[in-house]
């Protein structure tokens, strides 16, 4: 039988305040007792231990909320909206003096205009101004505003949608690096708990015993001062507690699993490749056929440096060769992205936000054949959960080679899944890279998180192979090295591999 009296005061106030068959649960205890959700926590997972309380159910709920893009438009209109309406007063104008006037980023004006042209709405005239052909909105434009302006009431539940909102909030709303778009969504997921038999027996022993969870564990020189002691009940001090145990230094545990990562790569005959954490635009996207103000980016959501917010210059040939690529294919058989290539922007620095930055300079000096790796830190705007870090470590690689092909890549990344990761379960998924075609995505399946995604890769596109001095196959792959250790390591939120707290690091394995 339990011990009320070792009983925690949150314990304690949690059983005398719950009666058998009700449902327990965080929001319920948070706002009835007080309690933060740290605390709910600890007394939910302190009684569920003794089998006081067991999970009767949980169910994941799905909430969009506004982000600072998302007010902005609700208040504003969508770019898309006031494009609209500022052409409505007949004028002809270029998109550069439409992002003037409206205060516009040019890869939004941009799509906003390829919307109302693709819709038959508005057209280029000969000078290249934007005019206005149908002085109407498509419904599904209004729509989305509609939906926008929702919620800047509340955050928006799933369950509440109509169906046609569940058809929009899909293409405004995002999980992670929701910094581009007008909504985020945020997953919650509710735990129902219910007092056990036991739970019943122990509650009784608390009220039997005249435990209030308000008894005193810890003398203050408020209460000594105060006198307030002498009228106090105080919770019961263990004598016999072990002391404090003895703890000689050791590695990281994930320092020890980077470095064994280097080892083996080394071992199948790899050479390392690093570089520094500020890059420009022009490696850390353009070189990899990635346009300029084009959507594609928006899976890179980038920390720009603010002094020096430009480098002096980009080397030659590759500047030249690059931007003949994206203009109109250069000498790949590519037509390129057909646009004017920004040679000011492309000089823009940034904190790189990929691995693969470190295989485009590679690419330049390479051996052929030749295989190389690196293990690179990455910044990224990411909302920070069990799986996604703001900043993070890939393992960036490239196999250069006249016979390299698709079954080398696969064999590859089943490699990493298996031997490096530590995975059962692994399994291919289709991708889309700007920069390689076939784009290929590993997932592994983690016995607590489920499946989850530990990176891409394919081949090279020429556009990025033949720009930079290479006319042999490239395989590339860009996987995070942080996911494949929480397989490996045996955890199950990515936080844990830096945490402050040392006692983690003292009893982690590896």
């Amino acid at each position: 039988m339990i011990d009320v009296k070792n009983l925690h005061p949150l314990e304690v106030k949690l059983l005398r305040h719950i009666s058998k068959d009700e449902d327990v649960y965080a929001e319920r205890i948070e706002k009835e007792l007080g309690y933060k959700t740290g605390q709910c926590n600890q007394a939910f997972s302190w009684l569920s231990a003794k089998e006081c309380l067991s999970e009767h159910s949980r169910k994941t709920y799905t909430w969009y909320e506004l982000t600072d893009m998302g007010r902005e438009w609700a208040e504003n209109g969508t770019p898309l909206i006031r494009i609209f309406n500022l052409l409505k007063e007949g004028k002809h104008l270029s998109i550069k003096d439409i992002c003037e006037r409206l205060s516009l980023e040019q890869k939004d004006a941009g799509s906003a205009f390829g919307y109302l042209s693709k819709n038959g709405i508005s057209a280029m005239d000969e000078e290249k101004k934007a005019f206005l052909v149908k002085n109407e909105l498509p419904k599904d434009a209004e729509d989305t505003w509609n939906l926008i302006k929702k919620g800047l009431e509340k955050p928006l539940s799933d369950e509440e949608l109509s169906d046609e909102e569940k058809k929009i909030i899909p293409s405004i709303a995002k999980k992670r690096g929701a910094v581009g778009s007008p909504y985020k969504t945020v997953e919650r997921e509710v735990v129902i708990f219910r007092l056990t038999d036991t739970g019943e027996e122990v509650k009784k022993a608390v009220l039997a015993a005249n435990i209030t969870g308000e008894e005193i564990g810890v003398v203050t020189p408020e209460i000594l001062s105060s006198g307030s002691w002498k009228t106090s009940v105080f919770r019961p001090y263990g004598l016999d507690a072990p002391v404090s145990r003895l703890t000689p230094g050791r590695h990281n545990p994930y320092g020890n699993y980077i470095r064994w990562v280097k080892d083996k790569l080394t071992s199948l005959g790899f050479e390392e490749f690093d570089g520094p954490l500020v890059e420009n635009e022009f490696w850390n996207g353009d070189a990899l056929f990635m346009p300029q103000f084009h959507s594609a980016r928006d899976i890179h959501d980038v920390y720009y440096i603010k002094n020096p917010s430009h480098c002096k210059e980009i080397e030659e040939p590759w500047l030249s060769r690059v931007e003949k690529a994206h203009m109109d294919g250069g000498d790949t058989g590519s037509r390129g992205w057909e646009y004017k290539f920004d040679r000011e922007f492309t000089r823009r620095q940034v904190l790189r936000s990929q691995g693969t930055v470190l295989s485009a300079h590679q690419l330049t000096k390479c051996k052929k054949p030749g295989k190389y790796f690196g293990v690179v830190r990455c910044f990224r705007y990411d909302e920070v959960d069990a799986t996604h870090g703001a900043d993070f470590y890939q393992t960036e690689g490239i196999v250069i080679g006249k016979e390299a092909n698709l079954k080398d890549l696969l064999g590859l990344l089943k490699m990493f899944a298996t031997e490096i990761a530590g995975a059962t379960d692994y399994k291919y998924v289709p991708g889309y890279f700007p920069f390689t075609e076939p784009s290929i995505e590993i997932h592994i399946k983690h016995p607590v998180l489920g499946w989850f995604e530990l990176g891409g890769s394919g081949i090279f596109r020429p556009e990025v192979t033949k720009s930079l001095g290479v006319d042999e196959p490239v395989l590339a792959w860009g996987l995070g090295i942080d996911r494949m250790a929480l397989m490996n390591l045996g955890l199950s939120d990515i936080r844990e591999l830096f945490t402050p707290n040392i006692e983690s690091v003292r009893t982690r394995r590896g």
